[in-house]
């Protein structure tokens, strides 16, 4: 049985990614979200729940003129990120802070272009046997109002926040976020494989209420190790190792 200690770094093409200390390792929807995420003129970056760094850092590539901070609870996941945007190509324009985000919104007098997250999900059900899990994957520490109140203090005017959620969560999300202010304004309904149904969205937020632009995106046409769907393998190529 594979220990904590004995997991491997996730090599990207351009950056690695050290996980042995972080609870939810590289995934999927970390990958998606950095490589969705618009950073047209995006100056300050903000990625709220950072974990292993994995997003800020995909948003260092693209975005490489822009201050990206992070905001990570968990100690040891925040040193680790620390460690990661350290040895990235643009360490330069990467910190991590080892904070809330209810406390950093309380603190910091900076407003952010855009704004990221791969957040808590599950409102309700049953629990984990692994503690810390529960605190990633359950909205204990971050209730979806909190994080709503942080975006709506955090986000400049005419900025976007960035966030990726399993479908019904993200419906939910949507509705809640009206009545803070926050309107979506791109989703993007995730499909695992060819035939399946929609399993994910990637959504899309600003300040200001207009028609929001809709698409799907299919990751496989099949379960082979390299059945990547042609839009899957343009949004994220420029990031996996063997694609």
């Amino acid at each position: 049985m594979q220990t904590i200690s004995e997991v491997k770094p996730f090599q990207f093409k351009q950056f690695e990614i050290a996980q042995d200390r972080c609870t939810m390792k590289v995934g999927t929807d970390g990958v998606l979200l950095g490589a969705w995420s618009d950073t047209t003129g995006a100056g300050k970056i903000l990625d709220i729940g950072s974990g292993t760094g994995l997003i800020a850092i995909m948003l260092a590539q693209r975005a490489n003129a822009a201050t990206i901070h992070a905001v990570e609870i968990d100690e040891e996941a925040a040193g680790q990120a620390s460690e990661n945007m350290k040895n990235s190509p643009w360490a330069e324009q990467l910190t991590c802070f080892h904070t809330s985000i209810q406390d950093f919104a309380k603190q910091t007098r900076q407003h952010y272009d855009l704004i990221v997250s791969n957040p808590p999900f599950f409102s309700g059900g049953t629990f984990s046997s692994s503690q810390d899990k529960n605190s990633v994957r359950h909205t204990i520490k971050l209730p979806h109002g909190d994080l709503l109140s942080a975006i709506r203090t955090l986000l400049a005017p005419g900025g976007r926040f960035c966030m990726v959620l399993p479908q019904m969560e993200g419906l939910r999300f949507r509705e809640i976020a009206g009545n803070y202010g926050i309107f979506c304004s791109k989703m993007t309904e995730v499909i695992p494989k060819i035939g399946k149904p929609v399993e994910r969205l990637l959504l899309q937020f600003e300040l200001n209420r207009k028609p929001m632009e809709q698409s799907q995106l299919v990751i496989r046409v099949d379960d082979g190790p390299d059945d990547w769907t042609d839009a899957f393998r343009q949004l994220t190529g420029s990031y996996y190792l063997k694609m």
